[in-house]
């Protein structure tokens, strides 16, 4: 018997996008702001990334492909 193959839904944001952003200005949450977490954003900004530790456990996180969007989808490259 054939199965459809099952999909796994993922974010419409763009990993490459969301890696550059979380890598060159993941301090200021820039990338959290991009996949439309706009509180986590704004706390980010306030405490410089958490020091650079937020902003480094959500770098780690997007290169994973574990970073997930304000939906709730992971943001993954689709390639």
């Amino acid at each position: 018997m054939y199965q459809q193959p099952q999909y796994e839904a993922v974010s419409p944001k763009n990993w490459l996008t969301t890696l550059l952003l979380s890598l060159f200005l993941g301090g200021l949450g820039v990338h959290r702001f991009y996949v439309g977490k706009t509180g986590t954003g704004v706390l980010m900004l306030i405490t410089c990334g958490g020091a650079g530790v937020w902003a480094l456990i959500d770098l780690v996180m997007v290169i994973m492909g574990n970073f997930k969007d304000a939906q709730g989808l992971p943001v993954k490259n689709q390639g």
